[in-house]
């Protein structure tokens, strides 16, 4: 089969691989979609602590049933919950297997969705909402995301929120928090191609190279400040607006991984009472109503801007680590639907 395979640091090639191994409570999935995503990039640039080389990455995909699943026939349109998870650790014994100690992942753990075919666990194969199509089904995961972050990070419908990036996370979670009857969502991001796909989805917008961040917030706001931020981010140079333009005694949300310790103003966070919530991946109901939030919301589908052949494995790449319009870049293996 083919397969997009992580080779080295900043080294991916479209090669011939043997068809996936599929255990004991395994089922074969013939892959459609395939999206790259920020842990691929931080995998790409031989940064990520656990993923080895070679490796075929991707854990945000759609495709079809090809055989060994109980329940579901051979054709059907599936997606796949991508954590791997001990069941014996205390999260996973009160229902938080999401938090595992030992939590691990399809396409960084082992071989992912950059593939023709891909294995995954029967109990994380998930079929797809009627009428949704292989590129939206690719999209579960990553809006599965945002769920969890809107969800746990206990926004309240009508608050004033502003979101830190205009990547995928940032747009799903905009979207998300639009779909949950935010009144006003703005959007910070110093990209200027994606700041206009973010305009293009109607919400407002800063750049905070060319604007004062917290001017531009509390004049919104009546100098009140946002009742909630999402930092979807994670760069150093975001952490201290947050504290900066939150209300007093709003919630900040921490979506964007770090890949190094930041400071925190904290006497800031005491003296305004903030709230700083802290979210990782989602749960299985935050999977099953992305997939259902994205049958009711087509305008996720445009936060889609490249649909690339396996053959184009750089130019995926390329395209998400230069100053493009990309934000969701996706491989597509095969022809259907």
């Amino acid at each position: 089969m083919k397969a997009i395979v992580f080779e080295a640091t900043q080294t991916v090639s479209l090669r011939e691989k043997e068809m996936p191994e599929v255990p004991q409570g395994w089922a074969l999935i013939k892959t459609s979609h395939v999206g790259i995503c920020g842990t691929d990039l931080n995998i790409y640039a031989g940064s990520h602590p656990r993923a080895k080389a070679p490796l075929v990455m991707g854990h945000e995909f759609s495709g079809t049933i090809a055989s060994g699943h109980p329940t579901l026939p051979e054709g059907t349109p599936v997606t796949v919950n991508p954590l791997l998870n001990c069941g014996t650790c205390i999260p996973c014994t009160t229902g938080q297997s999401h938090v595992c100690e030992s939590l691990q992942l399809v396409g960084i753990d082992c071989d992912g969705g950059m593939a023709e075919y891909v294995a995954a666990p029967v109990e994380r194969v998930v079929p797809l909402p009627q009428g949704l199509s292989f590129a939206m089904g690719a999209l579960v995961e990553p809006v599965a995301v945002a769920m969890h972050a809107v969800r746990q990070g206990g926004y309240v419908p009508g608050d004033h929120v502003v979101v830190f990036g205009a990547g995928t996370i940032g747009l799903c979670v905009a979207l998300a928090l639009r779909s949950a009857g935010a009144s006003q969502v703005t959007i910070v991001e110093t990209n200027e191609l994606r700041l206009q796909k973010a305009k293009e989805l109607g919400f407002s917008t800063i750049h905070p190279q060319q604007e004062n961040v917290r001017e531009v917030v509390l004049s919104q706001t009546n100098g009140t400040g946002a009742d909630f931020v999402f930092d979807c981010a994670g760069h150093h140079s975001v952490v201290p607006l947050l504290t900066d333009i939150v209300k007093v005694r709003g919630t900040i949300v921490i979506v964007a991984a770090y890949k190094k310790p930041t400071e925190v103003d904290l006497l800031k966070g005491m003296f305004k009472e903030l709230t700083m919530r802290f979210v990782r991946v989602y749960t299985d109901k935050d999977f099953e109503l992305a997939a259902q939030l994205l049958v009711q919301q087509r305008d996720f589908e445009k936060i889609i801007t490249h649909v690339l052949s396996p053959d184009e494995a750089k130019k995926g790449f390329d395209l998400l680590t230069s100053h493009t319009d990309a934000v969701k870049v996706m491989y597509q293996f095969t022809s259907d639907k």
